[in-house]
This record gives C-alpha cells, structure tokens and sequence, in this order.
C-alpha cells in the first residue's frame, strides 16, 4: 500500500474543498449515531487496522496533533546526541503523547507504540548498506538502534508496548530487515528471538529468511569484516537458541498434535545449513570460494567455543547425535557396489579437512561407545552416504584408539548375524568397515589381511558351522570380483578360507573366478610383491619397482629382528616364480660391498645358509660385486639419485611438520591437530617408502644394537625430522599452557612413532642417547624425555626390544629401554641421566597429576626413577640429610623449558616434591642397597664428578649411615653387616659376570671387568669383614670355636649351584669366569677367611678349613696348583704344625710319589678316596709307554682305593674331552681307565654303583658327588660306552645290575645327545682317526645299541628287576630297545637258560 492513499483514507472534502480535519470527521459520526457499544468496539478495531496500513506515523501524529506535535517527532529521539537526562525527557514527553493520542483513538497505547517502534526499525535497516546482501548494521544505523531501542525499553517498562503487535509489523517490513537489528532486539530484551519467529504465519518462509541471513553471516565473518566480534556473537547467540529450543527434551517433531513452532523452525534452520554445507562439500567446492569461507565458518558452530555456554549437555547430545545422522544419511546416491570400489579414496587423510574437522568436534561431546552405537543404529534403520560413513569410519579409528575393539566386536556381531540367517546387508556393511578401518594402517586398525585370515583361515571361523554358511560366503565374495580391487582378490587369494575336503570345489570355483578377474585386469598373482599395501589407491605396480621395495623391506625386517621374514621364506616355498624371477635379482644388484658388513650382506648370507639363493646366482653376484669396486664411481650414483628422489617427500613431510608446529601455540587450532599428524603419518611413509601391506609387518620383537646402532641415511633424516618436531612441538606448547593442559597433541605425535618406524626411532634414540647424551641441549633432552614418557604410556601396545645381554632373552619393554641406555659412567654421563631423569620424571608429574599412581609408576621404569635416587644422593650431599615436612617443595615446569634450565634446581625441587615423595613408597621404585652397589659398580674412578676423598665419603656414608640401619622391607641391610657383605659380594660377582663389565668400546684389560673403579667397592668390603670378624671375636667366649665355616663359602656354593646346568662350552666358560672371580675376591681379603682366627684364641680355628676345602673339593682341578700355595702360606704365617687336612693331603701326595718309584710302595694312608686322587694326578705325569708298567702294582691295593681311582680316571678322561687344554692327551686318559677296568675285573671288584650314584648313599654317592664337578657326573654315560671294548662278556651276563646299569647309561646317553650336551665331548676335526671313532658321539651312540641289543636275550631273567620303572621314565628314547627288554622280560621262565633248578 503505497502512503499517498492514506490521506485520501482518512479525510473529506467539506463545503468549499476545505479539508476537514479527523476530529471533524468522527465528531460528526458521533453525532449522527447514537451509542452501541458492539459498534463502538467495532470502531476501534477499524481504526486501529486503520493505523496499522498507516506508513507515516509522524505525519499522522503531526495530522493529529496540530502543528505542536512537530517537537515531538520520534526522529529527534533516534538522532538525540544529547545527554541521558535529555533522552528520557525525549522519551518520558513522546511516551505521555502516544498515551493522550491512543486516548483520544480509543486504540491501546502499545500496538500504537508498537507501530510506530517498528516503523522505525525499518527506517533505519533500509538505509545505504556496505554490501549487496546485507546483514551486520553499520556504525551509524548501529547508533540510532540503539537509541531507538532505549526509548522501547522505557514503553515495555511503563506498559506501553505491544511485543505481539510489534512482532507482527516487523514481519510486514521483511524484506528490509536485518538479522543484527533482530538480534539487538533478543539481547535487549525488546522481543525475544521465538517471539518473533513464532509470531510469523509461514513457517517454511521464516526458516529461508534465517538460513540465507546466516549464510551471508557466515560469510561475512570468514571475511574478517570490520564488525566480525559482533558477527560472531551473532552466530553463536542464534546457534545456541536454535540447540536448546530445537532438541531440548520435551520436544517431539513426530507426535500428532500440533507441534510449536519454535522447534521447527530451529531444527529447519540447522538443517538447511548442515545439508547446505554437505551438498556444497559433495559438489566439490573452490578452496576460499564464499560457499567455502560459509561452511568452514559453519562448521566452526560445533566446537566448544561456540555452545560453551549452553549448561545442559543433553541438548548438545541430542543436537550432535542428529548432526550426525543427517551426515550419514543425507542425499544416498551411492550403492554398496560403489563403496567396494570407490573406498580406498575416503581414507581419513584424502577427506575433506572441513568434513574430518566437523567429525572431530563430534567426536568431542560423543564418546566412542556413544559414536559406534550410533552408527550402528543408523546403519540398520536408514539408507546411507557411503562416503561420509566410511570416511566417518575413518576419522574414528584415527582420533579414538579405543574404537578399534569397539568396531571389532560390532563386525564380529554383523558377521555372527550375517551368517546365522545369511543377511546380505550385514555382510556387507562389515566388510566395508572393516576395509575402510585397515586404511588408516596398523596403528589404528588391524590389517584387511589379518582380519580375513582370523575370521576364514581356522575352522573357528564363522563360516565353519554349516555348507550353507559356506555357501554364503563364496556366494557373496564372488559376487564382489567384478567390484573388487586386485589387492583384495590377491589376499583371497593367497590368504583363503578354510574350507573342508568335500566342499573344495566351492573354494577352487572362486579362485579360479578370482584369478581370472586379474587376468581381465592385467594383474599376475604370480607377480604380486611380498608386502603390497592394500590401502594404495594407485595403479598396481610393476614387478620390478615392487620387487626393490620387498627387498628394501625385507632387509628392514631382518635388521630389526635377526631373523629372516616369514614372508620371504613362504614366497620362496609357495611363490617361487615371483622369488627366483624379481625378488632375487633386486636383492642381488650387484654393489660395492662395505667393509662392515652391513644388514643387506647378512640377510643375503642367512638366505644362502638356508639354501634359499642358487649357488649359481649367488656365485654371479659375487662376482660382479666385485667387478663394481673397480669402479668405485659408479656406486655414488645410485645414492644420489636415490638422496634426489627422496627430497620431494621429505620436503612434504618437513612441511607437514611445520604446520603441526605453527599450531602449538594457537588454541584454536587444537581440533585441528589429529588431522595434522595424520597428515604426517602419510607424508613419512611416502619418505621411507612403506607401501607394503600392513599384515606382513608384524615385529613381536625388535632387534636393537645398542653398541653400534645404525640407521640408514633416509630412515636417519626422517627420524631426525620427527624427534626435533616433537622437542619443537613441546617448547612450544609448554609456552602457553603446562603439560596437563596441552591436549593428546603429544599421544597422537607419538603414535606416529609406534608403527613400522618404531625400529627406527628406537635406534636414532639409541644414538642419541647413549652416545651424545652429553652433547644434547636443554630442549632436545626435555623433548626425548617427554617422549620417552608417552612411549611408556603405550608399552603395552609396543613390542618388546631385544638389545643383547644382560638384558633379559624375552627383551624389554620400551621404558625398561631407557633405563639401559642411560648409562652412569663418567662425569657426562652422570650430569645427562640427571637432567633426563629429572626432565622425565617432571613432565610424567605434571602431566598426569590427575591420575592415579599406577598409571605415573607404567610411564616410567623403575630403574630410571633409581637412577634417579641414586645421582641426587650421590652428586647432592645435601639431599643426604633427612627430609622434614616444611621442605616438601612443589613442581613446576617451567623452569625447565627456560633456556637456562638451572638443572640442579630443578632435580632438587623434584626430590622434595610431596607426590615424588609418596612415589618412592612403592616398593618396586625405590632404592636398594643392591640398586645402589650395581649402579656404583658402573662408575670409573678417573672420569668421576667425585674425587676420591668425596668418593669415599659417599660409599661410606651410603652403607653405613643410609643402607645398613635400613630395613630390608625399604631395602636395607636391619644393620645386619654379615647380610651387607653378602649382598655386596653378589652385587660384584653379578656385575663381572654380566656384559657390562665388559665394554669393549673401552681399550682396558680385564681386572674386575677391565675398570679399576671396583678398587674402591673392594676397598669397602675389606673394611667390612674386618669390622664383622671384631664383632664376631668380641662375641665369642675365651677358648670358644665357632662351628661353622666364613659366610663367604656359603655364598659360592650357592652361587655355584645356581648355574646354568646345561654343558655347553658357554656353561662351561660361565663356571670358569665364576670360580676365577672366586679366586681374586678371595686373594683381596684377610687370609683368616680361609682359615680363621681370633684375638683371644692362641691357636688358629682350624674348623672354619672345611668349607675352604669342600669348595676346592669340588673344583678338582684347584689341587695341582693350589696345594703347594696353602703350603707355603701356612709356613709363612704360622709356626704350628699343618692342619689335619694339609697333613692328609701331604699324606695322599707323598704316598702317590713312592706309589710310582722303583721301590716298594708303602700301604696308602687313609682315606681311600685322597690317596686315590693323589694318585691319579701323579699318574698323569707318568709318559704313555710307562702308564701300563706302573698301573699293574695297583693288584696288590685295596679294593676301595681302586674304584675311587677308577672314578678319578674317569673323571679324567672327561675333563680331557672338555678342556681343550687340557694337560691329559684323551687318548691317554683312555688307556689309563681301560688299564684300570682291566684290574677291577681281573679282581672281580664291582664298579658299577661308581655309575649310578645318589646323596643317598652314605659310602659312595655323598663323597663321590662332592668332590666331582655336576658337568662330569652328568656325562658319565660317555664314559661308560667309551670302554663297551673292555668289557668282560660273562661279567656282563653273570651281574645282576649290569643290565640295568647299561640300559640306564644308554638311555642317558641318548638324552644328552638329544639335548647337544655330547657336543661338547666331541673331538676335534684333527683328532678323529687318532682316537679311532670311538669318541664320535653319534657312533657311541650305535655301538652301545647294538651291544645291548645282542646283550638284552643273553641275559638272565633276574637281571631285568626294576626295568619297567627304567622304561617308564625313558623309554621312549629307543622304541626298539624298550621293545626287546619288555619282550625279555615277558618271556617264559624256561627260557631262562641260567636259571638254577629247584631240586627240593
């Protein structure tokens, strides 16, 4: 209606044209009519509809009211830039105005007021704006709003304002309307925002209005406008109305009744603009385009920023949990036959950022169980966009760790559902999630291969139940080859379902399906490569790029687990073609080969070992290896163009890197971070050329040199990129907020680390630590620390790590890894283990000083929180004093980070920290006296922080004053010195006995493990027994002897014990390297530990002797060498007779001199068992020609000096099989045993029991086992087939125990052939024919068996007493044997051709 037809409306011509005035006009009708109230209110509504159609209502006012009422114009309060006071007096004077002229009208003041205040909104939105679709105000109409809306606010405050009508009047000026001006009306407080929506007739009209102006608020806020605070404000006010009014609890969009209006506007708003923005995403929009800037600004409304004022979190969830339904089920254009195919291209890192970003700000308010169970429900209830689910899929096992045991049991429920009633869509939906999970690599999911393998490859799988279930499957695998990447089909492959014989030909219809697919797609099974990567949506590559790629892998496999791949030797069994014709030649480029052999030579020589490379093509190869060093230029440039090459993917990855780094200090960008390190994950593979299949990468353990760690040089860059980036990263964030409140950046930086590089990180960690630790700046030693820490976070998804001895055969756990490289050394060392330990155990404090112990204690090992105790004691006097309650101090990071980290400082303040404090409670971190002498053992003296006074100071203030009061429970002594020196000698005999003593870095020779530093702990330990034997002799009553032996020898037997028992050479070395550090800790001490004494006795104890020499006892070979130096210390020291012991083994030595003179041999002294060995060594002496003359005077002997003698040669003749020095020709040993074999059974002196003694029996065994090495004893059986020659035939028979001795013998025989223990009889190469075969285990072996089988039906039927608990015990070693003895001893009694008849 236009506004000249209003005065023609509202006025007449009088007579003369005169124009009458309103008043003229109704006073008129007033008269003419007489008063009806029903027409009174009918006028009133006309007039007020009257006013309403009105446009001008200045003019009315002005038309009203005479010429008076021009003060009064409403513009003047718009405009009014005069004070507060004139305002309200502008406001106060129009207000009284409206309410004389409403009066006057009978109209109500507030749809009066109502009018007018909305016709000026319109004023003011209609004038001159910025922009061609304008919705922000500018400065000057910003300004009359304002005080256009003061004035409102003064007629809502006196009842003056109609909010309905005013609601409705506004609506009629649309067109001209801004959002911002409606806006200022919701936050002032004039009409809320659902008043006015709600006030609108046509739902679906104000639902478009909204989501265009929020499109171009959007717009306009990702320009950065010169308003944009404003703009943002704006958005999130309506964003949050909309949440909460469209999903707050009470609404239900589906019941019948007639809904309010409000949530339906607000759930259309949204809509329209998520359905927007995915429309415009499918569309393929511009980067910076305006559609892009509106739904990168759109999708901001998600984050935490935006909603954070909306208290309640149901709304939320409910408004997220619909966001993500619309996002999974909007516009289905695609089948499940388009996501077989198309699948590969929807990876987390090849999705749309802004699409990956909003499911990143979903993933925020849902948790994983929440997410999974929403897609779940959507999946069974709705169609879908394939692409935005799988892409969803994605995105959830990348950001979630925890989502891939979610996702695995839901597909473990499809396939369980899918198979019970062979439902297609279950079938389906599994195998996409499955795939599109596997993409994201092993770090997020487990490989398509693996999964195939686990839920096919057994007869537990889910199609083993049934030929329908099979059926199934086959049916619906073959139904997706025509869909189907090569890759897949080569894992169905080379991976298929386990199928029953009688169902074979369902499985071989489908290869040959599936193999005549490839064939259609030019892909040759034959030429798939040995670690394809399925997640590669490229073009399948050529054999011999995929070869080069194998064999780099391959050899990368080998390095770390010193074994060769199980994928190479099955390729080389069941995919031979593609072994011999690609592989091969790409491992076998001919090269300059490296002095060093390098980890590509090693695995070449472990596949020839394993007869896996043709002699002929090796030979090829060696050949023109080296014909290549002839040319020695040649061989630089296949590493430069190989360095050339790798410096486009490297420049990615650094680039990457760097917007990861540009992100640290900006919290907004945090979202944004998982998809970042994505980003890098996929930029470092492409550097390090990991295109393999994930499922063949499987490392249980890593092999780790921690000696000469070595990396190649493309892995070495790439590393260093990464381990600098995460000291970078770190820096930066502890810059803006402490490590608790820095986000998962550093776990999601980590993980990227936890994949197939780990091998690598490990290695350059390795090198950095152990070999420059001391050259590391302040950030680099912050940063490995800090990671270090987050690696600990996940040992328990990382595999173990096998550095080599002393370390543990099953490897360390990656934190225990640490801890080894660490090393406490020098003066270097020790100054960087305090600064990273301290830097470690900091940041694990800090930064889940939340959590609960356990979780800080699975961070860190043990060993390095001991370190840890250790250098603070040892480097700080002051931390040696006892702590009080005023000294807790507390933690902070960021002195640490400062670049100049004041180290001491900081170690110190964490020492006294009260949460390190309750920390060292824990018994498994705490240190012990044992902790602390190992890691004291490890310093060298010349290169200490301490001198040697301080050094003293230390060790005597640490065992005396700190460990030895200390009870055992905190890892003391309870002041016991005796239990101190036993720990301390342990501690030392461990420390020579482990690798560490032996550094061969260092050029030292070996005494006490080639470091003098051991002077000092030895030093200790002479004070030590000293103090402990005053404290004994103070104890002990005058004329008192004490009845048990030094602790010392108590120590040795056990230790001796303890060995290993097998008999190998390395056994036997370990046995010699303990008794040899016996012998020097020994020669360290008072020589009253080998013989005893005491300040109040006269005489030595001489009782304290018998452990000294039960020890030598059982080290036989001591006594040649050892006799003549207790002689002569004896004499030395002391003016009594000899011992008893020293008397008798004079005795036995001189009885063994007149034993081998011309003259006549006196009667050996007693005991038997001395003279004998006296005897046997003198024997030894004797030449070869002269050993049967002398042996025959052995007739006119004992009978018990004989078998001990017996025994002794024995024991002979091993040890000259053992030592390969031994002084003992074995040919000679032989014939001293046979010698004296010829004399017992000349005599008929039985010497069987000498083979099968026990510590049960008193006479023999308990003497005999104790003066005999256990790696002697053990190998008896050699030595009684040694002799089968010797012997006598009808003794054989005649003896009852013989047969069970020999069948007992050889079946011993045979197990410790079994076991390898024979090998360490076998002579060498050079003495075979000398000691004509007879010592070649493998035909002892043969000899005794056939002796036995020909002896076993001679015998009488007594001799088999006992055998069947012989056989029970080992009788499976000979399946013949034991079957010729049962059927023996089966046999009828009068086949025993000896058995004597009974006459009475």
């Amino acid at each position: 209606m236009s506004d000249s037809r209003v005065p023609n409306s509202a006025s007449g011509q009088g007579p003369g044209g005169r124009r009458r005035s309103w008043a003229e006009l109704l006073a008129g009708r007033v008269k003419r009519q007489k008063y009806n109230p029903e027409r009174a209110q009918k006028l009133k509504e006309s007039a007020v509809r009257l006013l309403r159609r009105h446009q001008d209502l200045n003019a009315l006012l002005l038309e009203v009211e005479g010429p008076l009422c021009k003060k009064l114009s409403l513009s003047k309060v718009i405009d009014c830039d005069s004070s507060e006071a004139c305002a309200n007096h502008s406001s106060s004077f129009i207000g009284s105005a409206l309410q004389d002229q409403a009066s006057r009208l009978g109209v109500p003041v507030g749809i009066l007021s109502a009018g007018m205040v909305a016709s000026s909104v319109g004023q003011i939105c209609t004038a001159p704006a910025e922009t061609s679709h304008p919705v922000l105000l500018t400065v000057e109409q910003r300004k009359k709003l304002s005080s256009l809306l003061e004035f409102a606010q003064y007629l809502l405050a006196h009842s003056m304002f109609s909010r309905l009508s005013f609601c409705q009047e506004l609506w009629k000026i649309q067109s001209s309307l801004l959002l911002e001006a409606v806006w200022h009306l919701h936050v002032q407080g004039i009409v809320s925002l659902q008043e006015l929506l709600e006030s609108h007739p046509d739902m679906h009209a104000v639902g478009s209005w909204l989501f265009r102006n929020l499109c171009c608020l959007c717009e306009q806020i990702e320009a950065s406008c010169q308003h944009a605070d404003v703009a943002r404000a704006m958005l999130s006010d309506f964003v949050q109305m909309f949440v909460l009014r469209g999903f707050q609890k009470n609404s239900d969009l589906r019941r019948t009744v007639e809904p309010e209006k409000m949530p339906q506007v607000a759930v259309d708003v949204l809509q329209r603009m998520l359905i927007f923005a995915l429309d415009a995403l499918a569309a393929g929009v511009q980067e910076e385009s305006s559609t892009h800037k509106t739904v990168r600004c759109w999708f901001g409304v998600f984050s935490g920023h935006t909603l954070g004022s909306v208290i309640s979190t149901d709304p939320l969830k409910r408004f997220f949990s619909h966001t993500l339904t619309q996002i999974l089920t909007h516009s289905p254009v695609l089948k499940a036959s388009d996501a077989v195919q198309m699948q590969r291209e929807w990876s987390f890192a090849r999705t749309h950022p802004l699409l990956t970003a909003l499911y990143r700000r979903i993933f925020v308010m849902l948790s994983p169980e929440e997410l999974v169970g929403h897609l779940q429900e959507v999946l069974e209830t709705q169609e879908v966009h394939w692409q935005r689910v799988l892409s969803f899929v994605s995105a959830l096992v990348v950001c979630f760790s925890e989502a891939q045991q979610l996702l695995e049991g839901w597909v473990a429920h499809l396939m369980a559902q899918a198979f019970e009633s062979c439902q297609l869509d279950s079938m389906v939906t599994a195998f996409l999630v499955v795939r599109q999970a596997a993409l994201e690599g092993p770090s997020a999911f487990l490989s398509y291969a693996d999964w195939f393998k686990a839920s096919f490859g057994s007869t537990r799988g889910y199609h083993g139940c049934s030929k329908k279930a099979l059926v199934f499957l086959f049916t619906f695998l073959s139904d997706l080859v025509p869909f189907e990447s090569p890759r897949y089909l080569q894992v169905h492959i080379l991976h298929p379902p386990l199928v029953p014989s009688k169902y074979r030909s369902l499985l071989t219809d489908y290869i040959s399906l599936a193999k005549t697919r490839l064939a259609d797609l030019k892909v040759s099974i034959e030429n798939m490569g040995l670690y394809e990567d399925l997640s590669s949506a490229g073009d399948m590559t050529e054999p011999h790029s995929q070869a080069l790629q194998d064999v780099e892998k391959a050899v990368m496999v080998f390095e770390h687990t010193g074994k060769i791949p199980i994928t190479v030797m099955e390729a080389s069994i069941f995919r031979r073609p593609y072994y011999v014709s690609h592989f091969l030649p790409a491992l076998l480029t001919p090269r300059v080969l490296p002095k060093i052999p390098d980890s590509r030579v090693a695995f070449i020589e472990s596949l020839k070992r394993a007869d896996k490379i043709p002699p002929s093509l090796y030979s090829t190869y060696c050949q023109a290896c080296s014909a290549a060093e002839e040319k020695p230029e040649d061989a630089t440039l296949g590493v430069r163009a190989e360095s050339s090459s790798a410096e486009e993917p490297l420049g990615q990855l650094t680039a990457a890197l760097g917007e990861l780094r540009a992100s640290m200090t900006d919290p907004s960008q945090r979202d944004v971070i998982s998809a970042q390190v994505a980003v890098i994950s996929e930029r470092l593979r492409a550097v390090l050329g990991h295109n393999e299949d994930d499922s063949s990468i499987e490392i249980s353990k890593i092999q780790l040199s921690i000696n000469t760690p070595r990396l190649e040089p493309r892995e070495h860059m790439a590393v260093d990129l990464l381990l600098t980036s995460f000291c970078q990263n770190l820096m930066a964030a502890s810059s803006v907020a402490p490590p608790e409140r820095q986000g998962p950046w550093a776990t999601l930086f980590m993980r990227t680390m936890c994949g197939r590089v780990l091998p690598a990180v490990l290695t350059r960690l390795c090198q950095l630590l152990r070999h420059q630790g001391p050259s590391l700046s302040a950030p680099h030693v912050l940063g490995l620390a800090a990671l270090a820490v987050h690696l600990g976070e996940s040992r328990s998804a990382l595999p173990k790590v096998d550095v080599g001895p002393p370390a543990p055969d099953a490897g360390l756990p990656v934190p225990a890894l640490f801890d080894s490289l660490l090393t406490c050394r020098t003066r270097d060392s020790l100054l960087f283990c305090l600064k990273f330990c301290t830097a470690a155990i900091s940041y694990s404090l800090c930064k889940f000083s939340s959590q609960s112990r356990d979780t800080l204690c699975s961070c860190l090992s043990p060993g390095l929180i001991k370190k840890f105790q250790f250098l603070v004691f040892r480097l700080f006097s002051e931390a040696r004093q006892p702590l009080s309650q005023e000294d807790a101090a507390s933690l902070s990071w960021r002195p640490l980070y400062l670049p100049s980290a004041d180290w001491q400082r900081a170690a110190l303040s964490l020492w006294t920290h009260r949460t390190f404090r309750e920390l060292l409670k824990e018994e498994d971190v705490h240190l012990t006296y044992q902790d602390w002498l190992h890691l004291e053992l490890e310093i060298q003296p010349e290169a200490d922080a301490l001198s040697d006074t301080e050094r003293q100071d230390f060790h005597q203030w640490a065992i005396h004053e700190h460990f030895l009061p200390e009870s055992s429970a905190s890892g003391g002594c309870d002041g016991d010195l005796e239990a101190a020196c036993t720990i301390l000698v342990n501690a030392l005999m461990d420390f020579h006995q482990s690798s560490r003593s032996y550094d061969r870095s260092e050029n030292s020779d070996f005494v006490f493990g080639g470091r003098t530093g051991n002077d000092d702990i030895i030093s200790r330990l002479q004070e030590m027994v000293a103090d402990l034997e005053l404290q004994q002799d103070l104890s002990v009553p005058l004329g008192h002897t004490p009845s048990q032996g030094h602790f010392l020898f108590g120590i040795f037997r056990r230790r001796l014990q303890a060995l290993t028992s097998g008999w190998s050479v390395a056994a036997s070395l370990q046995r010699q390297r303990e008794l040899l550090m016996y012998k020097r800790i020994l020669l360290r001490l008072p020589s009253s530990v080998l013989c005893g004494s005491s300040f109040q006795a006269e005489q030595p104890i001489t009782a304290r002797c018998e452990q000294f020499f039960h020890l030598v006892n059982s080290e036989m070979l001591w006594w040649p060498s050892l006799e003549p130096v207790l002689l002569c210390r004896w004499r030395r020291h002391c003016q009594s007779p000899l011992p008893r012991e020293l008397q008798k083994m004079q005795g036995g030595r001189q009885f063994a001199s007149d034993f081998l003179s011309p003259e006549a041999a006196s009667p050996a002294p007693n005991p038997d068992w001395l003279s004998a060995a006296a005897l046997h060594f003198a024997i030894q002496q004797v030449r070869d020609e002269n050993v049967r003359k002398q042996l025959k005077k052995l007739d006119c002997q004992r009978e018990e000096l004989l078998v001990f003698l017996f025994f002794f040669s024995l024991m002979g003749l091993l040890s000259s099989h053992l030592t390969s020095n031994s002084a003992t020709d074995p040919l000679k040993a032989f014939h001293i045993c046979a010698a004296i074999l010829e004399c017992l059974e000349k005599r008929k002196i039985s010497w069987l029991a000498l083979f099968q003694l026990t510590e049960s029996d008193l006479m023999l065994g308990r003497l005999l086992l104790r003066v005999a090495p256990d790696q002697h004893t053990r190998l008896l059986p050699f030595a009684f087939y040694s002799l089968l020659s010797y012997f006598h035939e009808d003794g054989a028979i005649r003896e009852e125990a013989f047969l069970h001795v020999a069948v007992d013998m050889y079946l011993k025989l045979v197990q410790l052939f079994v076991a390898g223990d024979t090998s360490t009889v076998s002579p060498p190469a050079g003495r075979r024919l000398e000691l004509q075969g007879q010592d070649n285990p493998v035909e002892l072996i043969t000899k005794a068996r056939l002796f036995l089988l020909q002896l076993i039906p001679r015998c009488p039927k007594k001799s088999f007493s006992h055998m069947a608990e012989l056989l029970a015990d080992h009788g499976d070693c000979d399946p013949e044997v034991s079957a010729a003895l049962q059927s023996r001893q089966q046999a009828a009694p009068d086949a025993d051709l000896y058995q004597e008849p009974h006459l009475f």
